[in-house]
């Protein structure tokens, strides 16, 4: 089945592309507040144990919330490619349905919704 005259315009790539930008983009951004986390408790560390100050007690939660993120950027990295590559098949194949819901957009807010919820919990009962 040759493709639509629609589907080989390439305003229809380009904007195939786009989207795997803003998903690598999205990783990224995870990835990099995944080690500003990671990195904060040792920074509170080193601030809090010198001129005479206790000590700061740590419960290591933040380089494990950090590592989540990180991980977290490199799972929807690896989604965007794969997303990616099968899409631009799809199109050039002429099998791609319109309409159809992003699995792994919905999938990553709903984790996304989740970890903002623990984080929101975290912060009002650790006060």
């Amino acid at each position: 089945m040759p493709a639509s005259p629609e589907q080989n315009d390439p305003r229809v790539y380009l904007a195939a592309e786009r989207t795997f930008l803003a998903w690598i983009r999205t990783g990224l951004g995870l990835m990099g507040i995944g080690f500003a986390v990671a990195r904060f408790g040792l920074f509170l560390r080193e601030i809090g144990g010198g001129s005479g100050h206790p000590p700061v007690q740590t419960t290591g939660l933040s380089v494990w919330s950090g590592v989540a993120l990180v991980a977290l950027g490199v799972a929807v990295n690896l989604y965007a490619v794969f997303r990616h590559v099968t899409l631009t098949r799809e199109l050039a194949s002429g099998s791609w349905v319109p309409g159809q819901i992003s699995k792994g957009a919905v999938a990553l807010a709903v984790v996304l919704a989740i970890v903002g919820v623990a984080m929101a919990g975290y912060l009002v009962f650790l006060r």
